[in-house]
């Protein structure tokens, strides 16, 4: 009797190791996919942190664009227009214009860049035709663009408003201009 006590509780103590393991390797199962799932919800959120902050940083680099081509863009026609009494600011309707007088081939020519209507125009037209504000080609849009001069006429300063928006004062190097108006 002793013999099949010993053989039934050791049937028992097995099955309940079976049953043991059986139960650790579920834990061990569920444990690792609350593990795989928690990796993934991070991989997520960190992707969707890095686009966010890839937006911001992509709208920021466009502003900041936008108000420097701005400018840089009128610097460089200032400059490339520096002659003797050629460059000046006047106001046409009521509206600031920087104008760039030019002689080409025995022609005298005038270049307007102002901002009319949301973005900075430049007309470049014969003074004889009686073009106006609305027939200049639209350059590059923005929320405000200003230029003034000094009173003697040695700079001009630039200014563009809104995001990005900044300001740029720039020596006319080749001679005096006047400020007019019309």
């Amino acid at each position: 009797m002793a013999e099949g006590f010993e053989k039934q509780s050791g049937m028992k103590n097995q099955e309940g190791a079976g049953k043991g393991r059986s139960r650790g390797q579920a834990v061990n199962f569920l444990f690792t996919m609350l593990l795989f799932l928690a990796f993934v919800l991070c991989a997520l959120f960190t992707v969707l942190i890095g686009g966010k902050v890839y937006e911001n940083i992509n709208r920021r680099s466009q502003e900041n664009f936008t108000g420097s081509v701005a400018l840089q863009y009128v610097a460089n026609k200032v400059r490339q227009g520096d002659m003797e009494g050629a460059v000046r600011v006047r106001t046409v309707d009521d509206v600031p214009v920087l104008e760039l007088d030019s002689r080409i081939e025995g022609g005298n020519y005038v270049t307007w860049i102002y901002w009319y209507d949301g973005s900075i125009r430049e007309l470049f037209f014969d003074p004889a035709d009686g073009l106006g504000l609305e027939d200049g080609l639209s350059i590059l849009e923005c929320s405000g663009f200003f230029v003034s001069q000094s009173g003697d006429g040695s700079l001009i300063t630039l200014s563009t408003e809104g995001e990005g928006g900044g300001e740029l004062t720039l020596s006319v190097r080749s001679g005096r201009g006047g400020a007019e108006d019309e």
